[in-house]
């Protein structure tokens, strides 16, 4: 079996060797040729088209340790997949060994203690089904389809992010197996350096196995959902947007979107298909209070749509999924913001108007709240001063038409992104952004990580990631 070194050569591994590995495995192993293989090398953004040697399907932590190890022992690339839901594809390499962790998905939820232990394959829809049994959510995402994992090391921000931080901010534990096959587990006093590098700083430390959240009092009923209005309403929607977002308690968390309108059944047929302009709420306080709160929305203009009413919770984080699907195009460029300009709000509507696939769209999601609070090394995730994240959504179907949506992103952004805080969101970076865009999501903080790096990856086997280099 060939297989693609560290150092990017191929080496040859002896069919006994490999099979040594398999017997020593829970869960099945997955070779080219075979259905169940392209089915798990096969990620949601459909631009990702590599094909790792072998995939592990790990059903326990002993499988990611003999895999760590013999990935050690032979110098073999590495690769891990948990939801595969990264734009970069960073789940996937060529001629790597893949650990694909979608069988690990239990979730514990300690109701008392108001805690959460989720394995590292679970999905957010897993974990927001099992916390709102009892009332509780963590802070996720707001997609149920994206994995747990890679968005919890990357920071991660949600609809809950402006009343409690970043996801990573509620984190209270996470075990890993590290590059020398040791399962550890880290927290806030329990190897303290790898804990505030893991909270921010991605799969560069290790295989994460499991991870512990604190869990906050939400739903299960909560206001929710999207009014839409033609675009050419755009210019007063978005003042609506952004009078109401600075002002806005830390229970009201809105977001804009310009876009084609989609085929919803929301929305009449004959607006699908047209430019239109929506604002996104989630209310996740007391529900009475929040319709009163969100009026003004429901109430401004003449409406094309309007699905902003309670609902369940677990239904709001589910939202958007139909507009995510697996299998398209995705290219997005994103910075973070401070405030909502003006001039920005203006120049977001220009672009939109040339937004060239029904599928795409420019976004303006509000995080601003508890996240400020806390020192900029508070974790690796640093961006303590963004209030907004400005997400430049291309989404397409066919390769013949990638030039024409990559660069209507790429002028968008090269237009917009003097308003950035200077900051950028890890999660959101393109397989196209180097080290110099690493720099711009992590900052001061990426010296620290570098050095904690060597010192628990000091051979550099966790690289198929946004790679910090051993210090």
């Amino acid at each position: 079996m060939k297989m693609t070194t560290l150092q990017g050569l191929e080496r040859d591994i002896a069919q006994d060797t490999f099979n040594a590995l398999k017997m020593g495995l829970r869960g099945p192993v997955l070779l080219p040729g075979e259905a169940a293989y392209e089915e798990s090398r096969t990620i949601w953004n459909s631009m990702i088209d590599r094909r790792p040697a072998a995939i592990v399907h790990c059903l326990g932590t002993g499988d990611v340790v003999a895999c760590v190890q013999f990935a050690r022992d032979h110098d073999i690339l590495l690769s891990v997949k948990g939801g595969g839901h990264n734009i970069a594809g960073l789940a996937v390499a060529d001629g790597s060994l893949m650990l694909d962790m979608s069988l690990m998905r239990g979730v514990w939820v300690d109701p008392r203690n108001r805690i959460a232990h989720a394995q590292a394959g679970c999905l957010l829809g897993d974990v927001d089904r099992e916390t709102q049994l009892h009332g509780l959510a963590s802070v996720l995402g707001f997609v149920s389809l994206t994995g747990i994992t890679g968005l919890t090391l990357g920071g991660g921000f949600g609809y809950l992010t402006r009343r409690w931080g970043w996801t990573s901010d509620t984190v209270t534990g996470i075990d890993l197996v590290t590059a020398d096959g040791r399962l550890v587990h880290t927290a806030s006093d329990d190897n303290e350096d790898l804990f505030w590098g893991l909270r921010g700083g991605g799969g560069n430390f290790g295989i994460v196995t499991g991870i512990d959240y604190t869990l906050f009092p939400v739903g299960p009923e909560i206001v929710g959902g999207l009014v839409a209005w033609p675009a050419g309403e755009a210019p007063k929607v978005l003042e609506l947007y952004r009078t109401m977002a600075e002002a806005a308690p830390a229970e009201l968390t809105l977001v804009a979107i310009m876009r084609p309108a989609p085929p919803a059944p929301w929305l009449p047929k004959e607006v699908h298909g047209t430019p239109i302009v929506a604002i996104l709420a989630c209310w996740s306080g007391n529900p009475e209070e929040g319709e009163k709160v969100v009026a003004p929305i429901k109430a401004f203009g003449k409406p094309v749509g309007d699905v902003l009413v309670r609902r369940p919770y677990a239904q709001i984080q589910a939202l958007l999924d139909a507009t995510q699907p697996k299998g398209r195009r995705y290219y997005w460029k994103s910075e973070y913001l401070a405030r909502i300009e003006p001039t920005l709000a203006e120049k977001a509507i220009i672009h939109a108007a040339k937004i060239p696939s029904p599928f795409s769209a420019v976004i303006l999601f509000q995080i601003g709240g508890a996240l400020n609070d806390l020192a900029t090394d508070h974790s690796a995730v640093g961006n303590r001063d963004a209030r907004y994240v400005l997400n430049i959504a291309g989404s397409w179907e066919r390769a013949a038409d990638d030039a024409a949506n990559i660069a209507w992103a790429r002028e968008a952004w090269s237009d917009m992104k003097s308003f950035s805080t200077g900051g950028t969101y890890i999660n959101f970076l393109t397989e196209d952004e180097g080290s110099e865009r690493i720099r711009a999501a992590l900052g001061n903080n990426l010296a620290r990580l570098a050095e904690i790096k060597a010192k628990w990856d000091p051979a550099n086997m966790f690289r198929t990631n946004r790679n910090i280099k051993p210090r």
